[in-house]
């Protein structure tokens, strides 16, 4: 979703809580601040949805008493810690304890934001990770989120099912938001080494030094490295067209000497890359050669025709839900705009449009259509997609009403008759064209 991560900002100064705080919050963090470590520990659980910034020097609890509690509770927890002048040597100690970086006072406000987004990255990716575990008792779970039945779609399945099953690395290259995370995450749990671990760092998220450490080791906090702690299991390296040359060298290196088959599979994401560039063209071409012996391309949203009314309807649904209010009701004018639609952001930017969407009828104002129109607008120039026979948009839009009607009637056909006013044999005729079955909605 578009929700921006928190910024929990601890500090006993007013005065530099405020100013980090209204600096953070210009840059499109959500902050909150808290006067001690004290006040902050109410507010701060597992899986906090955000980041943490705090001051070393403070009365009562001080600062790295409070990182050890924050990493006691969630070592995944990124923490930035602050210090005064002449304390280096407290913050060397705070990074061994676990702290993702530390700022020396005065600091410039621009290496904070920086710091900041990058902390946020690394913490929506592990948050997500979470999430996705939770998921992964069996691969079954995961398939039925690669919601879709264009012919885009069922080859991806396919493709997931068999290189699931081979020990090879994979490489999953595709446009931002086509859902490469959850197929790397699908492609561990449907093969043999979905009982063992699958572990994942994000190539753009860690300074050059940071991510050697976290892959390679010596860690400073004696944490095992990932190409360690991944064993028999899985690595995925999120970003990898961010990977620094000299760590694309230790990779092929690691891949070399592993064998054949390899005892830890390595699954690479490639999440942008200049238009005018491949991967082949960013990565050193021998490790290029060694990722991508099989390869997974995320079909783009504007491929995948109906797909796009089914994913809407499913995310508007969910939304509603969640907001306590009615899905909006697309028109048949709405459904031929969303097939019509380029997506640059992809399933992602249909995410957030359709949480818009919910937004405004819950309001009872806005179109799909102007939501569309400012996505267009804020994202600029992009591809547009071939236009297809009116007899196609029909069909769809078809599909979408009497699958809609079928779920908020719970399978019911004497029900769906009446609203759609359609006799039996014709509700029966379409349903059968369009591949519906009464059983999936009861």
């Amino acid at each position: 979703m578009s929700r921006a991560m928190k910024v929990a900002i601890v500090d006993d100064e007013a005065d530099m809580r405020q100013s980090i705080s209204q600096w953070l919050a210009l840059s499109g963090f959500d902050t909150e601040t808290y006067a001690s470590a004290e006040d902050a520990l109410k507010g701060i659980g597992a899986d906090f949805a955000g980041v943490v910034v705090s001051d070393i020097k403070m009365p009562g609890m001080d600062g790295m008493a409070f990182l050890k509690r924050l990493m006691s509770m969630d070592s995944g927890l990124p923490v930035i810690m602050i210090t005064g002048h002449g304390d280096v040597p407290m913050a060397v100690e705070a990074m061994r304890v676990g702290a993702y970086d530390f700022l020396e006072k005065p600091f410039n406000p621009d290496r904070m934001t920086e710091l900041a987004k990058r902390a946020t990255q690394a913490r929506r990716l592990t948050l997500d990770n979470r999430a996705l575990r939770k998921e992964l008792a069996d691969g079954s779970v995961l398939m039925k989120k690669l919601i879709g039945a264009s012919p885009a779609m069922e080859r991806l399945r396919e493709d997931i099912l068999d290189l699931g099953q081979a020990d090879s690395h994979v490489l999953i290259d595709g446009e931002t938001g086509t859902g490469k995370t959850l197929v790397a995450h699908a492609l561990h749990a449907v093969g043999p080494r979905a009982t063992k671990k699958f572990l994942t760092v994000s190539c753009a998220a860690w300074s050059e030094d940071q991510l050697a450490a976290k892959l390679f080791g010596p860690s400073e906090d004696g944490s095992i490295p990932l190409i360690e702690e991944a064993r028999g299991g899985t690595l995925c390296l999120e970003d990898i067209e961010a990977l620094p040359n000299s760590l694309q060298a230790r990779l092929l290196t690691f891949i070399n000497d592993q064998g054949t088959p390899p005892e830890t599979r390595i699954i690479a994401i490639c999440n942008e890359h200049a238009q005018d560039k491949t991967l082949e063209d960013i990565l050193r071409a021998d490790l290029y050669y060694r990722l991508g012996a099989m390869t997974i391309v995320c079909p783009p949203l504007r491929s995948r025709g109906e797909d796009i009314l089914t994913l809407f309807t499913r995310m508007s649904e969910g939304f509603a839900e969640e907001y306590g209010c009615d899905a909006p009701q697309v028109t048949a004018q709405e459904a031929a705009q969303l097939l019509q639609a380029p997506w640059p952001g992809n399933v992602r930017q249909l995410v957030n449009i359709a949480e818009r969407a919910v937004l405004q009828n819950r309001r009872g104002s806005g179109s799909i259509a102007s939501l569309l129109m400012a996505d267009n607008e804020a994202t600029g120039p992009a591809m547009t997609t071939e236009g297809k026979p009116l007899k196609e948009y029909v069909e769809s839009f078809e599909k979408m009403l009497i699958d809609n009607t079928m779920r908020r009637h719970k399978g019911s056909i004497v029900a769906v008759m009446d609203e759609l006013c359609l006799p039996r044999r014709t509700l029966n005729e379409k349903m059968a064209k369009y591949g519906l079955q009464r059983q999936d909605y009861v």
